[in-house]
């Protein structure tokens, strides 16, 4: 069977991840490599100093002239976590690496710990993973789907007695999907106005509440998808239509069930997914960083390393 013609770091697999990260130690090293690229600023030396990690306390690095420690899971995840950095590792690789999405079942059945456990690490990666897309551009596709099930009968029609989801998708790029309060023209315009650039090619179907776009600045086409016409040139939704099915699915094959009160975290869960092209490593690093960056209590606190 031919191999998919695949970049190098899209091959990325377990068994890579396996070779990368056999034990806490590698763990602790990748994440000394891409918080210290340059190396411990040690504070009671004054200067970047080299450090070793601690036997006794595998978290901790020790300076090599003074023994001053410093602490590089400060501001992340994993700090003050008693589960092991492999464990943690090898979660944040299952959340990323399935389309569809992880329930917090599957993520204890797969990592060996407790659901209680489970839960809170897929509730922090979860969190962590999550992006503030507010700078779409270039070619963007905006659309709405209803979530609720299957309902049947006059009363349910035009997605009456469901929840509507609506979200934008950059072609090639990000995504941003939010529940819609309202199915009117002031909030779905209003929130391409918001996430999307100046100058950017809006695709959207025929629906009214799309047509003051034009007016907005945006060049606006439009497909006719009530006459049966979903491709015309360039101009389609089947970017964003691909995205809610993998949503729905995501939600009838992992979650079975999700209230309207938690609908928003499954388009940011899953949309995740969809613009992750890139390897493990590269890809999870960048959320790190941020997610250090925003737990700091500070900038200070961020660029100089935790030191006891």
């Amino acid at each position: 069977m031919p191999t998919p013609n695949l970049s190098p770091e899209r091959k990325y697999t377990f068994k890579d991840f396996d070779r990368q990260f056999p034990d806490d130690r590698a763990c602790m090293e990748w994440l000394l490599e891409h918080f210290f690229p340059f190396g411990i600023h040690c504070l009671t030396c004054g200067e970047v100093r080299p450090n070793h990690l601690l036997k006794s306390r595998p978290k901790v690095a020790s300076c090599d002239y003074c023994g001053a420690h410093t602490h590089p899971t400060a501001g992340t995840i994993f700090h003050k976590s008693s589960t092991s950095l492999r464990t943690w590792f090898h979660a944040i690789f299952l959340m990323s690496a399935t389309r569809c999405g992880i329930s917090a079942m599957q993520l204890m059945r797969e990592t060996g710990v407790t659901y209680k456990t489970a839960w809170r690490m897929f509730h922090q990666i979860r969190a962590m993973l999550t992006e503030n897309v507010n700078d779409l551009e270039g070619q963007v596709e905006a659309d709405e789907t209803h979530m609720g099930g299957v309902k049947r009968g006059i009363q349910y029609r035009a997605g009456r007695g469901k929840t509507m989801v609506a979200g934008m998708v950059e072609r090639g790029g990000r995504v941003h999907a939010y529940v819609a309060k309202h199915r009117d023209s002031h909030e779905l315009t209003g929130h391409i106005v918001e996430r999307v650039m100046p100058e950017s090619i809006i695709y959207t179907d025929e629906a009214l509440h799309y047509k003051p776009l034009r007016g907005m600045g945006f060049p606006h086409r439009r497909v006719n998808h009530s006459q049966q016409v979903y491709v015309q040139g360039d101009a389609h939704t089947n970017t964003i239509d691909g995205f809610w099915s993998l949503v729905k699915r995501g939600i009838s094959g992992v979650y079975h069930s999700v209230s309207a009160k938690h609908l928003q975290k499954i388009p940011e869960r899953i949309h995740v997914q969809v613009q992750s092209p890139r390897g493990y490593a590269s890809y999870v690093s960048g959320f790190l960083l941020e997610d250090r960056a925003s737990r700091s209590a500070s900038r200070a606190f961020f660029l100089t390393p935790t030191t006891f």
